[in-house]
């Protein structure tokens, strides 16, 4: 589980529609819950993904300190026609190397830190359900 949400984390920033395609195919060379991965890579739609984008563009251009600012740079208004993902393919263009950067490496951190959170919430789960049955024993024993 905590591989397919790391999977589906990381897939869910590669552009256009290969998201889910590319999470069932890393999820398959991985050994991931497929259905899970490729449920996980909905946290981006056409709503999220600009900010996504504008966290990963910061988040690149701390590697290329003379890289453009975005107050240079707006990016396109949401609308539901298909020009809308014209007009974000040329931003994204001309944002450039930070942006690039930025989506690989926030693709790594999104991807580490759905792991780490999967892995931990189960730990407490376990660890609760085994105190909660220790007192039950406990209990039943007196």
């Amino acid at each position: 589980t905590a591989r397919a949400v790391a999977i589906g984390l990381f897939a869910g920033l590669i552009p256009g529609p290969l998201q889910v395609l590319g999470s069932v195919g890393l999820s398959i060379l991985f050994r991931a819950n497929f259905p899970l991965a490729a449920i996980t890579t909905l946290y981006t739609n056409p709503v999220t993904i600009v900010p996504l984008y504008l966290v990963a563009y910061e988040y690149g251009s701390l590697f290329f300190p003379g890289s453009n600012h975005l107050t240079e740079m707006a990016p396109p208004s949401f609308t539901w026609s298909s020009s809308f993902i014209g007009d974000l393919a040329l931003w994204m263009g001309q944002l450039g190397k930070p942006l690039v950067l930025g989506v690989v490496l926030l693709a790594f951190t999104l991807a580490g830190i759905g792991w780490a959170a999967v892995r931990l919430g189960w730990r407490w789960h376990v660890v609760h359900a085994w105190k909660k049955r220790a007192r039950l024993r406990a209990a039943a024993a007196h």
